[in-house]
C-alpha cells in the first residue's frame, strides 16, 4: 500500500484554507527543498518516509486490519500519515476488519510503515457458522466461510441434543489468551444444512461482523416504547396534519422514513416539508437499544433480505410513517418557488399525518399520466426537483450511477429472473428533496458559530490522482478522452461520459472504473465538501431509521435549535470512524450477496450461450461480463489455442502467432461451462461461431 499522495487542489481541500493554489504551492516547493516532501513526475506530492526522526520508532497506533490473500495485512483508518502494513509473522491472531493496536518498527522499506500487531482491542466477528464434531471431552465447529476462520471449541454441556455433523450457529464466548490460543463458544442455533441458501445469506452477514438477532435486553427495552401522542409533547411541536402529505418508497419497504408535504402560501411561493421520522424521540441516548444501534451503525441489504440497525417493532411501526397515522418527525421546511430558488428555510420537530403511501410506480404513473390522486402536487414536486437537479449539476455534482441488480425469486429464494433497476423520475425526485435536506442542515451547522459547532458531515474528495492517471489510459483506449488536470475539468470529463454512455454500450464499462477512481464517501466532523454532488456541505439527515449517522445529525441538531450545545470533537472523530467502517462493511456484505446470487442464477444456465464483453485481464486469462445479467465469468489463457502475451497496462492481450486478441470492451459469445456457489467463480468458454 503506497503513501497516500495529493495534488495542490486535494491538499488545499483538506487543510480547508482559502489561500490560493500558488501559495500553497509556493509552501509545497519549500518542503520539497527540505526534503521533507517528495514530488513525483506527475506533479502529485507525499511525505518522505526517509525524513522520519527515530524517536518515532516506538510510535503506536489504532486502525482495523484489512487482510490480503498472502496472510499480510494492512492496518487502515489510523492516525497515521499511511496506512500501516503488517507481516504474517506478525499478525499475532487478527482477523480480517478487527480493531487492533499496532507498533510502528521499521519506516524506510518502499517507503511505507511497517508495524506488528501488540493487541486485538476488538474482534470484528462474534458468531459464526460451522459443522459439529463431538469428542469425548468436548466439541469442535469447523468454519468454512470466512475462510482460515480458526475451529471453535464448544463445551459438552453447550451442546444439548445436538449431534456430530449438524451445522451450527456459535457465539464466541472466549477468544484465548496468552499460550492458551483456544477459541471457545455456545450454541446458539441450529440450521437446517440442505438450506444452502439461509445458510450463506447469514454466513455473509455474520462474516461482515452483523449479528442477524438482537439480544433479549434490547428487545426488552423495545417492547416498553409506547407511541402516545399525547396533547403535551404535540404542542412543542410545528403541526403539518391538515397539509397534503405522503411517502414515495419501493413496493417493499415496511420503513418509510421520510414523507413531502406540499403546501401553497399566499404569496404564490409553496411551502415543502420534508419530513423525517423522529427516531431519536424513542432511542434514549446511551440506552441498551442505542448503544446496539450504535454498535451496528446501518442495516444491511443484501440480495433477499435486510438486516435492521433498529428493531422491527421500532423501525416498522413506532418510527414508520404509515398512512393515516399520527407520526413525530424531524423536518427541513422551505418556502420555494417553481425554479427551485428558496426564500425561507426552517428545522425543527413536527407532527405530520401521512395522507397516501405510494410505490414509485405509483408515484411515476402520475408523473407520466398526470392522472390519479394527489397528481397535481406530485407534478409539482417532479417539476421543482428537476430545476434543483439542473442548479447542481451546474454547480459541479457528477452524473453517475452503476447498474442496480435485482432478483425475481422463488418462494425458496432461488432466483429466477435478473433485472437491472431503471431509475425514472419518481426515484430522483425524492433524492432531489433528501439531497436538499441533508445540504441545508450541514450548512446551518456549519455556519451557526464561529469556530463552528463539531458536526457529523458526509464527505467525499478529490479521486486519487494516481487512479485517474490509469483511468484516463484505460479510457483512450476505448476512445474516450479525458481530461483530469483541474477539478473543473475531471468533473466535466466525468459528466461528457456519463452522456456518451447512453450512446455507446461499449463504455459501459469504464462507469465502474471511474467509479473506483473516487475516493470513499465517509462520516467526518471535519468539514471538506461532496466533491461527488458539488456540495459545500452535506451531511445525512434523512434516513434515521437505517443510518446511526443521520441519529447523531438530529441529536446535535436538536440541541442547538433547543439552546447551545458543543459535541465532543474527540468523540465524534470516534464515532464516525466506526459508523465509516461498519458503512464498508456493509457494502462488502451487499456484493458478496449479490455476487453469490448471480452464480447461483448462472448455475441453472449451463451450457447456454450470452453475449459477453471483456470486463479485465490478469495473467492468467481474461475476465467476461455476461451483458444480459451482468455476471461476470473467467476464461484461463490455458483453455485458449496459442500463446497469449498480456499488454503491460493490462489493456490488451495478443496471441504471439497473430490468430486473435482481446482488449478491454471487445464483446464475444461465450458459453456456461461451470457456476459454482461455493467458490463463487464462473468458468466460460469462447464460442467461435
Amino acid at each position: 500500500m503506497p503513501v497516500k499522495s495529493f495534488d495542490t487542489y486535494q491538499i488545499s481541500r483538506k487543510i480547508n484554507v482559502s489561500n490560493p493554489p500558488s501559495s500553497i504551492q509556493e509552501e509545497l516547493n519549500k518542503l520539497v527543498t527540505k526534503g521533507l516532501v517528495i514530488k513525483t513526475k506527475t506533479g502529485i506530492y507525499r511525505i518522505n518516509s526517509a525524513q522520519k526522526t527515530s524517536s518515532d520508532t516506538k510510535s503506536f497506533f489504532q486502525g482495523y486490519v484489512d487482510m490480503t490473500r498472502s496472510g499480510a495485512a494492512y492496518i487502515t483508518n489510523t492516525d497515521a500519515r499511511e496506512d500501516i502494513y503488517v507481516a504474517p509473522n506478525y499478525i499475532s491472531g487478527a482477523l480480517h476488519k478487527d480493531l487492533v493496536k499496532v507498533e510502528i518498527i521499521k519506516k524506510l522499506r518502499n517507503r511505507r510503515l511497517e508495524g506488528k500487531i501488540v493487541e486485538i482491542v476488538e474482534r470484528s466477528i462474534s458468531q459464526v457458522i460451522g459443522t459439529l464434531t463431538i469428542y469425548d471431552n468436548y466439541a469442535t465447529v469447523k468454519v468454512d466461510y470466512p475462510k482460515n476462520f480458526p475451529e471453535v471449541n464448544v463445551q459438552l454441556n453447550e451442546i444439548k441434543q445436538t449431534n456430530s455433523g449438524s451445522f451450527v450457529k456459535v457465539e464466541i464466548t472466549n477468544w484465548g489468551k496468552g499460550q492458551n490460543k483456544a477459541i471457545w463458544g455456545k450454541i446458539i442455533s441450529v440450521l437446517n444444512k440442505e438450506d444452502e441458501n439461509e445458510i450463506a445469506m447469514q454466513n455473509i452477514l455474520l462474516s461482515n461482523g452483523f449479528e442477524i438477532e438482537f439480544s433479549e435486553e434490547v428487545l426488552k427495552e423495545t417492547k416498553n416504547l409506547h407511541l402516545k401522542i399525547n396533547v403535551a409533547e404535540t404542542q412543542k411541536r410545528r403541526d403539518f396534519r391538515e397539509k397534503i402529505c405522503f411517502t414515495i418508497d419501493p413496493l417493499t419497504a415496511k420503513d418509510f422514513d421520510d414523507a413531502l408535504s406540499l403546501h401553497q402560501l399566499e404569496n404564490g411561493h409553496f411551502e415543502i416539508g420534508i419530513h423525517i421520522a423522529d427516531v431519536t424521540h424513542f432511542l434514549d441516548e446511551n440506552s441498551e437499544l442505542d448503544k446496539e444501534a450504535f454498535t451496528r451503525s446501518t442495516s444491511v441489504y443484501i440480495a433477499d433480505r435486510v438486516c435492521p440497525m433498529l428493531p422491527e417493532e421500532l423501525s416498522n411501526h413506532l418510527c414508520s410513517l404509515t398512512p393515516n397515522e399520527d407520526k413525530y418527525t424531524f423536518s427541513a421546511v422551505f418556502e420555494m418557488d417553481e425554479e427551485g430558488r428558496i426564500f425561507n428555510e426552517w428545522f425543527g420537530k413536527t407532527i405530520i399525518h401521512s395522507c397516501r403511501r405510494f410505490t414509485y410506480e405509483e408515484a411515476q404513473e402520475r408523473i407520466e399520466n398526470e392522472e390519479g390522486d394527489y397528481a397535481n402536487e406530485i407534478n409539482l414536486l417532479n417539476h421543482i426537483a428537476k430545476k434543483l437537479r439542473k442548479i447542481r449539476f451546474d454547480n459541479g455534482s457528477i452524473s453517475f450511477e452503476s447498474d442496480e441488480v435485482q432478483f425475481v425469486y422463488d418462494t425458496h429464494m432461488v432466483p429466477l429472473e435478473i433485472k437491472i433497476r431503471e431509475r425514472k423520475d419518481a426515484h430522483m425526485l425524492v433524492e432531489d428533496f433528501m439531497l436538499l435536506a441533508n445540504k441545508k442542515v450541514a450548512e446551518y451547522m456549519y455556519k451557526l458559530a464561529t469556530p463552528a459547532i463539531p458536526y457529523i458531515y458526509r464527505i467525499h474528495d478529490l479521486p486519487n490522482p494516481e487512479k485517474l492517471s490509469d483511468f484516463a489510459d484505460y479510457a483512450k483506449e476505448l476512445g474516450f478522452t479525458f481530461y483530469g488536470k483541474t477539478p473543473s475539468s475531471i468533473t466535466d470529463s466525468f459528466n461528457r461520459l456519463a452522456k456518451e454512455i447512453s450512446e455507446n454500450e461499449t463504455l459501459k464499462l469504464l462507469e465502474p472504473m471511474a467509479i473506483r477512481t473516487m475516493s470513499k464517501a465517509e462520516y467526518s466532523p471535519h468539514n471538506i465538501g461532496h466533491y461527488g454532488l458539488g456540495f459545500d456541505f452535506y451531511t445525512h439527515f434523512t434516513s434515521p431509521i437505517r443510518r446511526y449517522a443521520d441519529v447523531i445529525a438530529h441529536r446535535v441538531l436538536y440541541k442547538n435549535l433547543e439552546g447551545s450545545f458543543r459535541a465532543d470533537l474527540k468523540d465524534l472523530e470516534q464515532k464516525t470512524k466506526h459508523i465509516s467502517l461498519q458503512e464498508r462493511k456493509a457494502m462488502d456484505a451487499e456484493r458478496e450477496s449479490i455476487k453469490y446470487k448471480l452464480v447461483e442464477y448462472m448455475s441453472f444456465h449451463i451450457g447456454e450461450k450470452y453475449e459477453g464483453v471483456v470486463s479485465g485481464m490478469i495473467e492468467k486469462g481474461i475476465f467476461i461480463e455476461i451483458l444480459e445479467t451482468k455476471a461476470e465469468g473467467f476464461i484461463p489463457f490455458d483453455d485458449l489455442p496459442g500463446t497469449y502475451v498480456l499488454a503491460e497496462n493490462k489493456f490488451r492481450a495478443w496471441e504471439k502467432r497473430g490468430k486473435d486478441d482481446f482488449y478491454i470492451g471487445k464483446k464475444i459469445w461465450v458459453m456456461v461451462l461451470d457456476a459454482n456457489k461455493n467458490t463463487q467463480k464462473i468458468q466460460l468458454k469462447i464460442m467461435t461461431n
